[in-house]
């Protein structure tokens, strides 16, 4: 099965989802949703955090699994956790981001309105 790509192929902008169905009973969904943060990982990396956790978070324990030094493991999951960390949000940039593409033609006044609205105060 393909991974779920979580990334724009033309400008590597985070995808978000816009519909989701169940297989079991046919309901769908509508609306934008991010995807969870793990999943934008890469696969190495994302093995990596599983095992972590298979491993009861124990670095040790880690680095005798991969035969690695403790040092390398840990080094291993800070650059994890700084590709986790999420920068602060920014609501005045995402709605002048909005009424640029508003202005520029780019976006519709009824897109426009519906993502000022998600948006929010």
């Amino acid at each position: 099965m393909s991974r779920l790509p979580v990334t724009c192929p033309a400008c590597e902008s985070l995808l978000e989802a816009t519909r989701l169905a169940c297989s079991s009973c046919d309901m769908q969904l509508e609306g934008r949703f991010e995807f969870p943060e793990l999943l934008r990982l890469g696969r190495d990396d994302l093995d990596f955090v599983l095992a972590f956790v298979r491993s009861s978070g124990s670095l040790k324990e880690m680095g005798k699994l991969l035969g690695q030094s403790y040092p390398t493991v840990r080094n291993r999951l800070d650059e994890i956790i700084e590709k986790l960390t999420v920068p602060a949000r920014d609501p005045d940039g995402e709605r002048r981001k909005v009424l640029d593409a508003i202005a520029s033609g780019k976006m519709s006044v009824k897109e426009g309105a519906k993502r000022l609205k998600e948006i929010g105060s």
